[in-house]
């Protein structure tokens, strides 16, 4: 089965976290941001084998993603 879930990597002071809205306290960072998206990867992999392991139910995806461009007025 295949799973899709929505990662937001953010660039910190020092680094680039991630998480993933539908799986709370699934996290991960990196030095970079490939980096942070490799580790969420197996971040949500290792999320996913203990929810199995304990019997509950993989959390469906629900987040979805937008973007919205707001241009600024010139003085």
């Amino acid at each position: 089965m295949m799973y899709r879930f929505l990662v937001i990597v953010e660039q910190t002071d020092g680094n680039y976290s991630a998480y993933s809205p539908d799986l709370p306290g699934c996290v991960a960072t990196g030095a970079t941001r490939e980096e942070a998206e490799e580790r969420m990867h197996e971040a949500i992999e290792l999320h996913i084998e203990g929810l199995r392991e304990d019997g509950l139910p993989i959390p469906p995806s629900r987040s979805s993603v937008g973007v919205t461009q707001i241009a600024r007025k010139k003085n």
